[in-house]
């Protein structure tokens, strides 16, 4: 696989995080094409490019081998969408395109989104201090942290992001161990090491507390958050297969869990292609799209940039992707006007070689 030399960043200051935002120039997002329905019931489809086919197809073959190529592990779901149309779909055996497939960490962008409509709808200000109940002491530092400073994964609360070695990670001890009844509870009680504002470090446990202050925002949990998920966002956009998660206290764990087909994956990601919009209503409020894909600065260790909840750059310059664990991605081009969507099962070890698939893949529409 290709591997893609990307500019590394000085460590960012907390100027940085303030100015980042108002200065950069982001690409344009393309409008639905005239004449092309929106998928809200079934997808319409097209014709590959045969130059673009002549080049996809090898990486497609590739993937799709059997037994699984050792490089990027299983390709259960590949779907790439351009201009509104289905060109290319493709499953793995015993796999087809109603099976749903574990969003991971895709969920945190679907959770961007939530906070969104609440921004819509005049019920969150996310650049007032995040409502974490439990940080409202008033010697407690973290009481100052921004629901911005959460998107942004630039809180500076303490919290250990490892999928494999669970004596180290909080990210295990949340979902699954003692953390598990109530996330949120369990992020919360993570250490402020760096000011607010100054560092970047990427936190599922950011999430749950986002997902938590969105319900607060919203004044509802459980069952009744998840009929406004369906009433504001799954409904309208067709993702009749979506399946999120909930933890015993109520709360979306909007770090993990919200299991789509391949096409419903693609539906949101039409979604950020189209700047919130679908069929004519506004989903998200306008500019929510940009701030999600405007960069946040983070460390030179990073080899994607990072939005709000959203991450930056694998299928080239001004690309974003809502990207999960094993392998789940869903890639949006603007320039291209472009949604590529694999899921997957892929070790952790495979995660560079699967991007790097993914960027060669949309190299190919460049025709």
């Amino acid at each position: 696989m290709k591997s893609e030399k990307r500019a590394k960043t000085a460590p960012p200051t907390g100027e940085d995080f303030d100015l980042i935002h108002k200065t950069t120039l982001l690409p344009p997002l393309p409008a639905q094409p005239p004449g092309t329905p929106w998928p809200t019931q079934d997808w319409p489809q097209a014709p590959l490019d045969p130059g673009v086919a002549e080049k996809l197809q090898p990486l497609l073959d590739m993937a799709f081998s059997e037994p699984a190529p050792a490089a990027i592990g299983e390709t259960h779901a590949f779907l790439a969408v351009q201009g509104g149309k289905i060109v290319a779909e493709r499953y793995w055996t015993g796999f087809n395109r109603e099976s749903t497939h574990h969003s991971w960490s895709q969920a945190k962008s679907i959770t961007q989104a939530l906070v969104g409509i609440l921004v819509r709808d005049g019920k969150i200000d996310i650049h007032a201090p995040a409502n974490i109940p439990e940080w409202q002491q008033a010697d407690d530092p973290r009481r100052a942290i921004t629901l911005d400073q959460l998107l942004r994964m630039s809180s500076g609360v303490k919290f250990a992001e490892d999928y494999v070695d669970a004596g180290v990670s909080d990210v295990i001890e949340m979902l699954f161990g003692a953390g598990k009844e109530d996330v949120a509870g369990y992020a919360a009680k993570s250490a402020l090491i760096h000011p607010p504002g100054t560092a970047w470090s990427y936190s599922s446990g950011t999430s749950n507390l986002v997902a938590r202050a969105a319900a607060l925002a919203y004044g509802a949990s459980g069952e009744a958050f998840r009929d406004f998920m369906f009433r504001e966002l799954f409904g309208p956009l067709g993702m009749t297969s979506a399946s999120p998660k909930f933890d015993k206290a109520g709360t979306f764990i909007g770090s993990s869990f919200c299991y789509c087909t391949a096409r419903d994956f693609a539906r949101f990601g039409l979604l950020y292609l189209r700047d919130g919009v679908w069929d004519g209503r506004r989903i998200l409020p306008e500019g929510w799209v940009d701030y999600a894909r405007a960069p946040t600065p983070v460390p030179a260790t990073e080899r994607l940039g990072y939005g709000a909840h959203w991450w930056l750059g694998m299928g080239g310059p001004g690309s974003f992707s809502a990207n999960g664990y094993e392998g789940q991605y869903t890639v949006i081009v603007p320039e291209l006007d472009l949604i590529l969507v694999r899921n997957g099962k892929s070790p952790d070890a495979q995660k560079e070689a699967v991007q790097d698939w993914l960027g060669e893949v949309a190299e190919c529409f460049r025709v």
